[in-house]
C-alpha cells in the first residue's frame, strides 16, 4: 500500500508556487519558432507593471522533476524563452510529475514514452538526448515551428491535444515548402502553408479542418 501512495505521490505532485530561476529550466525539446518567441516578447512588454505578476501567476511553466532535482520543462518553451530574452529572472512552475528517485536512463526512457520530450533538430532529425539544450537560452530557430505556430492562429488547423502537435505540422510543411522561402518570404510560405492544410492531403495531422467530402 505504502509503495501504491508513493507512485500516486510521484504522478501528482504538490504545485510549486515559490519562484524557481529561469536559467534552472531544461528544456525537454531543440528548437523553437523564434517568430512565436518575439510575439510573446511584444506581448510581454505591452503588459502593464502592475500585471506582470498577474501574468506569470496564470502561465506557470509545466515541469517534470528529475535526476538531481532538476526541474525539465514539457510545454511553454516559447514563454520560457521569451521571458529570459525580457530579462525575467525568475518564473512560477507547475510539477506535472516527481520523477527524481529514478536512474537517468530509465527517467529518460519513461518521458520518452509519454511523449514529454521532442530531441529533433532544426532539420528535423531525431537527436540523442544528450543533445538537449541545457537552457532554454540554448534553444534554436526551426522557421517551419513558426510557420506552423502561425498557421494555426491563421485558422489552418485547430488546438489539439497531440504532443507537440505544432512540431508535426512543422515536419509536414518542411516536406512541402523550401526552407527559403519559409526563412525570407513568411507571407508567401504562409499562403502556401494554407493552401496545404486546407487539402484532404493534410487530412492526417492533427487538428486538421479542411473541408469534408458528404457521406
Amino acid at each position: 500500500m505504502a509503495q501504491e501512495d508513493s507512485t500516486a505521490a510521484s504522478q501528482s505532485p504538490t504545485p510549486t508556487l515559490h519562484p524557481i530561476t529561469i536559467t534552472d529550466l531544461r528544456p525537454t525539446q531543440m528548437t523553437v519558432g523564434m517568430r512565436e518567441v518575439e510575439q510573446k516578447r511584444q506581448d510581454w512588454r505591452g503588459l502593464a507593471p502592475t500585471k506582470s505578476g498577474q501574468f506569470l501567476g496564470r502561465h506557470m511553466i509545466p515541469v517534470v522533476r528529475g535526476p538531481k532535482g532538476r526541474y525539465y520543462v514539457i510545454d511553454h518553451h516559447h514563454l520560457a524563452r521569451a521571458l529570459f530574452e525580457e530579462g525575467v529572472e525568475q518564473i512560477l512552475v507547475s510539477p506535472v510529475a516527481d520523477l527524481r528517485a529514478l536512474e537517468k536512463d530509465e527517467f529518460w526512457t519513461f518521458m520518452d514514452n509519454r511523449n514529454w520530450m521532442h530531441p529533433f533538430d532544426a532539420d528535423g532529425q531525431r537527436q540523442p538526448r544528450t543533445s538537449l539544450p541545457k537552457s532554454v537560452a540554448d534553444l534554436v530557430d526551426d522557421p517551419y515551428r513558426s510557420l506552423a505556430g502561425e498557421l494555426r492562429f491563421a485558422g489552418g488547423y485547430a488546438k489539439d491535444t497531440t504532443p507537440f502537435s505544432e512540431f508535426v505540422w512543422a515536419d509536414a510543411l518542411r516536406r512541402r515548402i523550401d526552407v527559403k522561402t519559409a526563412k525570407n518570404d513568411f507571407e508567401t510560405a504562409l499562403q502556401k502553408a494554407l493552401d496545404f492544410a486546407k487539402s484532404p492531403d493534410a487530412g492526417y495531422l492533427p487538428g486538421w479542418c479542411g473541408p469534408h467530402a458528404r457521406t
